[in-house]
């Protein structure tokens, strides 16, 4: 915006966003940043509601804004400070593995560890097409760090060898379980319903332990169709959405979790739950939050999260309780307001226990709402590179951390009609450039009422006339009192009056209507 070839469009922008140093704020000027403009750029934009261009305020969408928004996947990670063992402990079955892979495609520093770990646990499962792509990649991981500069020669970074007589074996025996179970399961169609759903259960068990995530969703799916009580379609589901999360088909996620909701089991019960009943809800809960986090929802995502209860978080084949705690905290505060953030996070009893997993988090959502922001954000900064190694994290932490920057400032600016840019600059640990190129997009983006003096380095909150907006808010609600008490008094005549629809019949049902009865599909009793 304060480049030399910059646009009228932007000259316009930079018009309405700073202000003069005088007491008369009226009079508009450009900054000194911005004084090379060109005469006729500047006539221009004096000229221009004349013209009946665009309002000032009003600004071209940056093409590259939705490149920049983009998750980068190709980033590298130099300095973790994670405990890879303890790391991998926490999750089991596939998660394991995915999450070991992930950190081995972007910290080199982690990488042949990562693999071993990974290529040590997938020899308990039947996955042999992903044993031998791990034993790829730490073939090659070992030949690069081999050959580094500073490599030790002779220092015993060898690859195991690819156990061939492993990958023979196990090929035979996932064969010979998967004839099994489905003759068992041709077996169980004949005897009894609840045999049925126990054989497609096992049958998924297997595909999924085999790697084969959409026969393991198929046969999980079939189970549906033996269901006959509220446990059954809760496991049921609960599988589905397991299987779904691992690949990251988050409509169906959401889906699922909707219809073991609504079941009698969880829909129906107030107040204390039971164990069980708690256990499953919290496992519904971190799946929701998943798949909002992954949808961008954030502030949903923390919603979601914040409902999940510590003593019965077990759910090690999609997260831990750390990242119900790191996923739960940064999106409230990316999300929420200081009465929110006290609420719901600093006050709740469920969500603390969480966060004492994660003291860091903590520390950073107290200092926030302090009004730390210095320490606050430096401390984000140093949890940074572990947070990019979270594969369900890292595509959103660049964003996260763009919002509660944003949110800081605001709330920071927000008790003040003026505010000096020097301290402010100060308190965030940033230049005065840095914090004034942050302060006008936010201004542009609506999130700040305020003005710049770019001169004087001086923040000026804007005049907003009270009278009015108070009379648009009475004149807003008097109008959807209005609607709903006319909606009300029409729902009150149909009621009184028995007015009520007949649903058509479906086609090639029993009740089929006759030509007699075809015509009165409506009936009014007045």
């Amino acid at each position: 915006m304060r480049d030399s070839s910059a646009s009228s469009s932007a000259s316009s922008s930079v018009t309405d966003l700073y202000c003069t140093p005088s007491s008369s704020r009226s009079c508009l000027f450009l900054p000194s940043t911005a004084r090379d403009f060109s005469l006729s750029a500047s006539l221009s934009a004096c000229m221009r509601p004349y013209e009946g261009a665009v309002e000032p305020m009003q600004i071209d969408v940056d093409p590259q804004e939705d490149q920049q928004n983009a998750p980068d996947i190709n980033y590298v990670v130099e300095n973790p400070t994670l405990d890879l063992e303890q790391y991998a402990s926490s999750y089991s079955g596939l998660m394991r593995i995915e999450r070991l892979q992930f950190i081995a495609d972007h910290c080199p520093q982690l990488r042949v560890e990562a693999l071993k770990m990974a290529l040590s646990f997938v020899q308990r499962t039947f996955n042999v097409d992903v044993y031998e792509e791990i034993h790829r990649k730490l073939s090659e991981a070992t030949r690069e760090l081999q050959n580094t500069p500073d490599a030790v020669p002779d220092s015993g970074i060898e690859p195991p060898p690819l156990d061939t007589a492993w990958v023979e074996a196990t090929r035979k025996k996932a064969l010979l379980k998967l004839e099994k179970l489905d003759t068992d399961l041709k077996n169980y169609k004949g005897n009894s319903i609840k045999e049925s759903i126990r054989g497609h259960d096992d049958l998924g068990d297997h595909y999924l332990d085999c790697g084969d995530l959409s026969n393991a969703l198929k046969c999980y799916s079939r189970a549906r169709d033996y269901c006959t009580s509220a446990k059954h379609v809760i496991n049921m589901c609960l599988n589905v959405i397991k299987v779904s999360v691992y690949l990251q088909n988050w409509s169906h996620v959401l889906s699922y979790v909707s219809k073991a909701e609504s079941t009698p089991e969880i829909a129906e019960q107030r107040g204390e739950r039971d164990s069980q009943t708690q256990a499953i809800l919290t496992k519904l809960k971190c799946a929701a939050g998943l798949a909002e986090l992954a949808a961008r929802k954030y502030k949903q995502a923390a919603k979601c999260f914040l409902l999940a209860s510590f003593d019965h978080c077990d759910f090690p084949e999609l997260l831990s309780p750390s990242n119900v705690a790191v996923y739960g905290g940064l999106c409230a505060l990316a999300t929420f307001d200081r009465q929110e953030l006290q609420r719901n996070v600093i006050s709740s009893s469920s969500f603390k226990l969480f966060l004492e997993l994660e003291p860091q988090v903590r520390d950073i959502i107290f200092k926030f709402y302090e009004s730390k922001y210095a320490s606050c954000l430096k401390m984000l900064d140093e949890m940074k590179d572990n947070l990019l190694l979270d594969m369900y994290l890292a595509p959103h932490v660049r964003t996260l951390y763009t919002q509660i920057r944003n949110r800081a400032l605001i709330q920071y600016f927000s008790p003040y009609v003026s505010a000096d840019m020097r301290k402010m600059a100060t308190a965030f640990n940033t230049t005065v450039a840095a914090l004034e190129d942050e302060l006008t997009q936010l201004i542009l983006e609506g999130l700040i009422n305020a003005r710049i003096d770019s001169h004087s380095k001086i923040l000026y909150a804007r005049d907003v006339d009270q009278r009015s907006t108070t009379f648009e808010k009475s004149l807003l609600m008097g109008k959807e009192f209005q609607r709903r008490a006319k909606a009300m008094i029409l729902r009150a005549a149909v009621l009184r009056n028995q007015i009520h629809v007949k649903s058509p019949p479906r086609e090639g049902s029993q009740g089929e209507l006759t030509p007699a009865n075809s015509q009165s599909r409506m009936s009014t009793n007045m």
